[in-house]
């Protein structure tokens, strides 16, 4: 992928003047730090600056809310020309043309093939390429397994796994005539952990690993990176905006572990950093000649969860797991 150069502007998302060329040490130390411990917030954010004349046009699905409308955003402060999504938004052509502070927003919904295929030809006939798409679009769905019925899981997956299937099918085609583009899924570390009464969500993100897995194998002679990012706990509108599976009732035999674990998810994600964490590690990402293939992101305890399954006996990971989610 073509590497873009950069400034560094004032480290706030909500202002662009004042570039400097220069990162002072102990501002750089203290920014990985922060990253590190998952203390993030918005106003921290260091806007880099792209001197492209012509800077790349990047796709984001999903970005009505929470970390699609932090990447879009950010990616359109540090000068990439930026498509969002929505299911609600009006055809270009119905609309006046977007404030310069605000990134475009076309219609798009993941889970039908003519609007996603609409959608994209409506950015090339603009643009007449796209440099990159980040798959962000998804839904969460909570419940036992037991009480989900199998249409509640097909939506699921219809959304989190379908719809970047049918968003990467639409995009290879001009990406290969580029020999260049950048693919990047979101998926969750709830894709390398199964998650307690997720399962479904859990199912669509595992399927979303391995489907990006083999599909940076293939794509890779023709010039594109696919990549994934994991991100564990933020705060976003997913909280209040997860699907509750409709078996999940009082009634439920499973109501009572159910609520357990269902606070605790809540209470994690109002206590976890903000989304602007990964629209900087994206802008990162966007401008690396070679990323790697998995970029999880979350506070310290989380990475050291995600190490632990790969060394601790599966009886004891499980044992962690039940502890965690309050289901002893």
């Amino acid at each position: 992928m073509v590497m873009f150069r950069q400034g560094t502007c004032t480290p706030s998302v909500q202002a662009n003047a004042g570039c400097t060329q220069k990162l002072a040490v102990d501002g750089t130390f203290a920014l990985l730090l922060k990253l590190a411990l998952g203390g993030f917030k918005a106003t921290e954010v260091r806007v880099n600056r792209i001197r492209e004349s012509n800077p790349p046009v990047v796709l984001i699905t999903g970005t009505s809310s929470g970390i699609g409308r932090a990447c879009a955003t950010y990616l359109h402060q540090c000068g990439y020309r930026v498509y969002g999504t929505s299911r609600q938004a009006p055809d270009l052509s119905q609309v006046d043309a977007p404030p310069p502070e605000a990134f475009t927003v076309i219609p798009m919904d993941v889970t039908s093939d003519t609007s996603v295929a609409t959608g994209i030809q409506t950015i090339l006939a603009r643009e007449g390429r796209l440099d990159a798409v980040v798959n962000n679009a998804g839904v969460s769905l909570i419940g036992a397994v037991e009480d989900t019925l199998l249409e509640e899981a097909r939506f699921q997956l219809e959304t989190n796994f379908f719809g970047v299937l049918r968003v990467c099918q639409h995009v290879l085609p001009a990406m290969r005539h580029q020999q260049a583009g950048c693919i990047v899924n979101m998926s969750s570390m709830g894709g390398l952990v199964g998650l307690p009464f997720q399962a479904i969500y859990s199912a669509s993100k595992f399927a979303l690993e391995g489907f990006s897995e083999a599909l940076r194998l293939e794509v890779r002679p023709y010039g594109i990176h696919v990549v994934l990012i994991e991100p564990g706990d933020f705060q976003t509108a997913i909280t209040a905006h997860r699907q509750i599976a409709r078996g999940a009732q009082s009634t439920s035999v499973y109501v009572r572990r159910f609520t357990h674990a269902r606070a605790v998810i809540e209470a994690n994600e109002a206590h976890g950093s903000a989304p602007e964490r990964i629209a900087y590690q994206l802008e990162r990402i966007l401008r690396h000649a070679s990323p790697r293939l998995r970029y999880p992101i979350g506070s310290v305890v989380e990475r050291i969860g995600l190490r632990l399954k790969q060394v601790m006996p599966s009886a004891w990971f499980e044992w962690v797991m039940r502890w965690s989610y309050r289901l002893l």
